[in-house]
């Protein structure tokens, strides 16, 4: 963890012991060194351990970093399979510390950073990808209309917003020119497949460093980072996560590319997507490689993002600037996806 805070710790307490139920102080603060959009903090007081993740400072784009979409989708998530921290608080007056933010309870157990799991014998590695696509199975089985969250996505074909979304935030952070984002803004609207059944609960960044294990075991504590949620077509989420697959070892988003995944007992892609049908109970997935595509397309301009952020000033991580420059090859490697 590092420690630039970035409000005034003692106008943030205060509010925090008057709104949070069993909070006390003295507090410490100790910010999350990971991520790059929400910057995340750890709240330690007297009574326990508390999460409070915020709106990054300065200039943002328009419908980015929505705190209260998540602090929405985790209290409705409570009471179903999928397991998710306890959502405490939202605040929305931006007079506290400078933007809206909310806490949430601090759930102990393990992240891996790695999707190769280096912290993990070989033989229980396929335990671990069990335990994620479980968790992407329930969640995705969630009933919207039970859970309270129908209004949560507007309606029509998922992937087509989409691209119209990733294309306008795009846009609003482009620093120059990518022939590749232009040619998978160009061909993804093209060949968009139909949509068929009602949408599902996507969770948008559906990978290994976004999940807390239990200490020692395969068994899924906690799914974070919940801002990119919506109501959509769950393939986004399957073909988001098999990214990984193909991502390069040097990346500052671990990819296994090149990597003998059998040696390490981590399934193949082929495995990852049969597992998934099997759990779901659907047949196989037609157009894969548009889903593919699509992915490599939204975290390109994801990264775009980080890197317009980072040249202004206001990126949550310092090493930003980094992630930004990725943009570049996450489109090429979409466009070997057509």
């Amino acid at each position: 963890m590092n420690s630039p805070i970035q409000f005034d710790i003692d106008t943030l307490t205060r509010y925090l012991v008057a709104h949070v139920p069993g909070f006390r102080e003295p507090v410490t603060f100790e910010k999350f060194a990971g991520g790059q959009s929400n910057p995340t903090f750890l709240l330690t007081t007297p009574g326990g351990r508390y999460v409070l993740r915020r709106q990054p400072p300065g200039a943002l784009l328009k419908s980015a970093h929505a705190v209260d979409r998540e602090y929405r989708v985790l209290t409705a998530l409570h009471e179903t399979p999928v397991p998710v921290a306890r959502s405490l608080h939202l605040c929305e007056d931006r007079d506290v510390i400078g933007s809206l933010f909310y806490v949430m309870s601090f759930e102990d157990g393990e992240t891996f950073w790695d999707p190769a799991l280096p912290e993990v014998s070989v033989e229980r590695r396929g335990a671990y990808y069990d335990a994620l696509l479980e968790t992407m199975a329930a969640l995705h089985d969630v009933n919207v209309d039970s859970a309270g969250l129908a209004d949560y996505g507007r309606a029509g074909n998922y992937f087509a917003r989409q691209i119209d979304i990733w294309t306008t935030q795009y846009r609003a952070a482009q620093t120059g020119e990518l022939e590749t984002m232009e040619a998978l803004i160009a061909w993804l609207p093209a060949k968009c497949p139909a949509e068929s059944g009602k949408p599902a609960l996507v969770h948008g960044d559906f990978r290994i460093d976004n999940f807390i294990f239990e200490r020692g075991m395969p068994r899924v504590r906690a799914v974070l980072d919940w801002e990119l949620s919506t109501l959509g077509n769950p393939l986004a989420d399957l073909a988001y996560f098999c990214m990984c697959l193909r991502l390069p070892r040097h990346s500052h988003i671990a990819g296994l590319a090149g990597l003998d995944r059998a040696a390490l007992g981590v399934p193949d892609e082929e495995a990852i997507v049969a597992q998934y049908c099997k759990l779901r109970g659907i047949e196989a997935i037609e157009n894969w490689n548009f889903y593919l595509a699509f992915s490599f397309f939204r975290l390109a301009s994801i990264a775009q993002g980080v890197k317009k952020r980072a040249l202004g000033g206001n990126a949550s991580n310092d090493k930003a600037r980094q992630v930004g420059e990725m943009a570049g090859a996450l489109a090429q490697m979409g466009v070997a996806m057509i």
